[in-house]
This record gives structure tokens, sequence and C-alpha cells, in this order.
């Protein structure tokens, strides 16, 4: 039986199936910039669903913002480890990036427990009261992005794609109205694996500017 063994022959394979498929259903579909398609692609390359084309949302200066954090000493938090462990971290270093995840630590389960509130929550508070420079990646926790939302605090910027049928598509929605500077999964989808895919679109673009 032959098949393609080859991880990045696997993965070069998949992205010229995803333009086919664009350029045959989407004929009209246009991408703003570079980024803009490295970006919806990816997601799709993770999930195999191309509804990505009509539900990702940008602020207006999302994809500058972002490049911009991403390209220099920061710190990104994500609200699962499942995000922190789909987060090419070793590329993420090499622009003077970390990664940190709070959902375990002993402080955010005492203080979940204590204020009868989500871990999720109480790891925003946390990070927000940390130094330095932020970016907030959040792929399962409602809970965690209306928790920044009400910090009303500057970052440099969030990735907001909860998933779920309970707060997902609300919070989101807020993040919308709410001026940060961004990206959002509109609706009900997203998850983890969509948050991790957005960062390391970014990160794989910046390594190919270089």
């Amino acid at each position: 039986m032959h098949y393609i063994q080859q991880p990045q022959a696997i993965e070069a394979k998949s992205f010229d199936i995803i333009g086919d498929i664009i350029a045959e259903t989407r004929p009209d579909y246009r991408f703003a910039s570079p980024l803009h398609e490295a970006i919806i692609k990816r997601v799709i390359h993770t999930t195999a669903d191309f509804d990505w084309l009509d539900i990702l949302w940008f602020s207006p200066d999302a994809l500058e913002r972002l490049s911009a954090a991403l390209s220099q000493p920061g710190i990104l938090y994500t609200d699962t480890t499942m995000a922190l462990s789909g987060i090419n971290k070793t590329l993420l270093a090499k622009f003077g990036g970390e990664c940190r995840c709070y959902i375990s630590d002993p402080r955010v389960v005492a203080e979940a427990k204590a204020q009868g509130m989500t871990r999720s929550m109480a790891a925003v508070d946390i990070a927000v009261a940390e130094e330095g420079e932020k970016v907030f990646v959040f792929g399962n926790a409602p809970t965690a992005l209306f928790r920044l939302l009400e910090h009303d605090v500057a970052v440099n910027g969030v990735i907001g794609v909860p998933v779920g049928f309970v707060g997902a598509a609300e919070s989101k929605d807020a993040m919308t109205h709410s001026g940060l500077p961004g990206i959002a999964a509109l609706g009900r989808k997203g998850g983890s694996n969509v948050a991790a895919a957005i960062v390391n679109a970014i990160l794989y673009h910046l390594q190919g500017a270089r």
C-alpha cells in the first residue's frame, strides 16, 4: 500500500488540497493578506472545516498587533494545557517569548474554591497582575475570556476562540465589541487546537519573514 509517510510532505499536500478546495468552492473569496491566509488555512488544516473562511473575526489591528507581540519578548497565557502543548514553544522562545498556563497552579485552585468561580477565571486574575507584555490565548473557557474583559486592562493581543454551548458565542461576541486587538471565532466553534494553530501560523509567518 502506497501512502505519503513524511510529515512535511503530508502537510504540504494538505495545504495544496485546502487551496484547491477554496479555489473550486469559493472562487470569489479573497484573503486580506498573506498572514490572514496563513492563519485561516492553518485552522482549516487543523479542523478540516471550511466554515473558518467565514467565522474567524479579526480586529482591524489584530495581525499587526499580534505579529509585533509574538516577535518580541513577552508571555502567552493559555486557558488550557492542551493549548499550551499545541503551541510551538521552541519557535516562540527564538523570539524571546514564553508560554504559561496557570489552570493547575495551587494559587488558582485555592482562589477558585474560595471565590466560587472557575479556575480559568482565577488564572486570568493572576495573569493580569503579573508584569510584562501579555497575549492571552483562550480555546476552551468562555469564563476566562469574560473575566479578561471585566478587568478592562491593556494587552498586546487576545486569541479568543473558546468552544462550547454555554457562554462561548456570547464571550466571543463581547470580545468583538471590546476594542481589544485580537482574533475571535464567531459562534460556538473553536477549541484549544484552533487557538494553538493561530499562534503557530503567526510564528511560522514571522520565521519566514526573517
